[in-house]
This record gives structure tokens, C-alpha cells and sequence, in this order.
């Protein structure tokens, strides 16, 4: 520090490090070049003051930066899920279709190569599949809407 810094008071100080402090740091996340400002030692009120706002709009252009990344990292995600989830719902029409047309034989013979643990876990969810398959025919016969 020079022996300048030490003539302020430490309210002066205080923000001349953290007005460098936000510059630097804005500055290298928005990928921008470091503007170096200097307090002379006369820093009044309204420098302080003009120094807040350049701050405050600084960490306004920060957060909709931030908020508009988010935004259209959700949409996106959302896109994903919609796509993922018609994908699930069409493998689980292809799982059903090639259950029924397959013979006794077959399905034994394919279930003899899958280890237990995931006969297991498809028998359970098989089981919340019936269910459903039961509530949606239950539904068209009494022309009731889910």
C-alpha cells in the first residue's frame, strides 16, 4: 500500500477496495478488461454514492445475466424431460406390444437370461403398471375422463 492509503480514513479505504475488488471482478466475468479507477483524498459523499450505483449496476447486470443463463438452461431441461418422458412412454407401448405377441416359451427362455434383481424391480413396477392399464380401462368402459 502506499503511504497515501494510510492519509484516508477507513471509510475510504474500505471502498476503494471493494470498487476495485467489483471492477476486477465484474470485469473478468464478463470477460472485459479491468478499469482501474483511483479515489483522490478528497472522496466526498457523492463519490461514495456514485460509486454504490456504478456497484449496484454492475450486480443488476450480473444477476440478469445470471437469471436469463437459467432461464434458458430450464427450458431446455424441460424439453428433455418432455422428450424423454414421450420416449419412456413409447418404450413402455414396445415392452407391452412384445409381451403379448410373445409366446409362454420366449418369455421364459428371455426372462432364464436376466439376473433376479432386475426381475425384481420390473416385476414391482409391472405391478403399478397393471394398475394404471386397470384404472385407464375402468375409465373408457364407464366413459368417465382421468
Amino acid at each position: 500500500m502506499s503511504t497515501e492509503m494510510f492519509a484516508k480514513t477507513p471509510m475510504e479505504v474500505a471502498v476503494y477496495q471493494l470498487h476495485n475488488f467489483s471492477i476486477s471482478f465484474f470485469s473478468s466475468l464478463l470477460g472485459g478488461d479491468v478499469v482501474s479507477v483511483k479515489l483522490d483524498n478528497s472522496a466526498s459523499g457523492a463519490s461514495v454514492v456514485a460509486i454504490d450505483n456504478k456497484i449496484e449496476q454492475a450486480m443488476d447486470l450480473v444477476k440478469n445475466h445470471l437469471m436469463y443463463a437459467v432461464r434458458e438452461e430450464v427450458e431446455i431441461l424441460k424439453e428433455q424431460i418432455k422428450e424423454l418422458a414421450e420416449k419412456n412412454n413409447q418404450l413402455e407401448r414396445e415392452n407391452y406390444l412384445l409381451k403379448n405377441l410373445a409366446s409362454p416359451e420366449q418369455l421364459e427362455k428371455f426372462q432364464s437370461r436376466i439376473p433376479t434383481d432386475v426381475l425384481l424391480d420390473n416385476q414391482s413396477s409391472q405391478g403399478s403398471t397393471e394398475q394404471q392399464q386397470q384404472q385407464q380401462q375402468t375409465c373408457i368402459s364407464t366413459g368417465s375422463a382421468v
